[in-house]
């Protein structure tokens, strides 16, 4: 039964292509490095490859591979015979993190056509290859081995602008160590020392980027460029109180510090700053580079031939406010309402006294005029 239906299915498939066939024309010949367009689009990348070459090397569009990637029906070939000739379909996603296994890279160079304008424009170049898979058993094929290669070329914006690929960069406040309770600042501000926890996180970011921070600082101004700032961390720098919990290893960015005041505002109710950190996205492979201390400053200039991309700055939507109170001045203060409630108590007792003696010389008095007369 079980040969039964599998003959009856290869039958199947065999008058299908036999009708493919008939619409071939003079398509149905060796395959040709020109069978393969491909197209570039803002959220995906289409793949057409002529269907009658592949059938006529003794395959079908099953068994046409994207990057080695079996099983998954989003990076499967389709067949189409709605034009003429037929042609076999891949398209998959730019905004997932794989993009079927396609490799990506950075690289950079002067700008031209609509960029000529530029001196550097920095490209990230999507590539990958279909490649046929011989099911024969034994000890020869006859079948030849295909392989189309495809790339395409974007301007780096395509992958970190969210109007085009809906990445983000965001930074986050917590509580606790984990990331899981959002940071809750009370109206009177946080006390001093409160550990706070930072996370810059990249949403929508293909797994072929992590999120490098480079400096990371606290202002007076919600500008970053404005007010008066304390350094978290610059490169290898870092304030001794301050954290470094993960850099360049994921798509999140993590640090903690306790919170402190500027002393600058040490006369206001509160101490109010703004957190902000100068981000860059590296690729997986080049990330622990960026990160050793030893680093020559010639370097820098060419970082982003070596995989890692412009920096941007982030900044916290919510503001960190501390209590600014004196403790001294507090218990000082204390104190005296202390000193003067006892100041008056004891003016209390003492004016009680008084008036008892008073009583008491009155009643002696009196008792000495009644028995004088007696």
């Amino acid at each position: 039964m079980y040969l039964f239906i599998s003959l009856l299915l290869a039958s199947t498939v065999l008058r299908s292509h036999q009708l493919v066939i008939e619409d071939c024309g003079d398509t149905y010949r060796r395959p040709e490095y020109t069978d393969i367009s491909v197209e570039c689009g803002t959220t995906s990348i289409s793949l057409s490859i002529l269907l009658c070459p592949v059938i006529y090397t003794g395959y079908n569009e099953s068994l046409l591979i994207l990057n080695k990637v079996v099983g998954d029906p989003q990076c499967q070939g389709t067949m189409d015979e709605s034009v003429s000739p037929p042609v076999i379909r891949f398209d998959f996603p730019l905004n997932k993190t794989n993009a079927c296994s396609s490799a990506f890279k950075t690289t950079s160079a002067t700008g031209t056509g609509i960029f000529s304008d530029f001196s550097n424009i920095q490209t990230v170049n999507i590539s990958g290859m279909v490649r046929s898979q011989d099911t024969t058993t034994g000890t020869v094929t006859y079948n030849a081995e295909l392989k189309y290669y495809f790339s395409c070329s974007y301007p780096l914006e395509y992958l970190i602008n969210n109007t085009r690929m809906d990445v983000t960069l965001s930074m986050e406040l917590f509580s606790d160590v984990n990331y899981t309770t959002p940071l809750s600042i009370p109206q009177q501000g946080l006390e001093l020392r409160t550990t706070v926890f930072v996370q810059v996180k990249a949403t929508n970011l293909t797994e072929q980027y992590h999120v490098l921070l480079d400096r990371c600082y606290a202002s007076t101004s919600p500008s970053p460029t404005n007010g008066t700032f304390f350094n978290f961390f610059i490169g290898c720098s870092k304030d001794t109180l301050t954290t470094m919990l993960e850099n360049g290893e994921s798509q999140n960015g993590r640090f903690s510090f306790p919170a402190f005041r500027f002393i600058e505002q040490q006369n206001q109710t509160v101490s109010t700053y703004y957190l902000h950190c100068i981000t860059r996205l590296c690729e997986r492979s080049t990330c622990s580079s960026f990160k050793q201390c030893n680093r020559r400053k010639r370097d820098v200039s060419s970082d982003v031939d070596k995989g890692v991309t412009d920096p941007t700055t982030v900044s916290s939507s919510k503001r960190i406010i501390t209590k600014t109170e004196n403790l001294l001045a507090s218990n000082e203060e204390d104190l005296s309402k202390d000193r003067s409630s006892s100041y008056t108590g004891l003016g209390i007792a003492v004016g009680v006294l008084a008036a008892a003696v008073v009583v008491g010389l009155c009643v002696a008095l009196v008792v000495y005029k009644r028995a004088k007369r007696s």
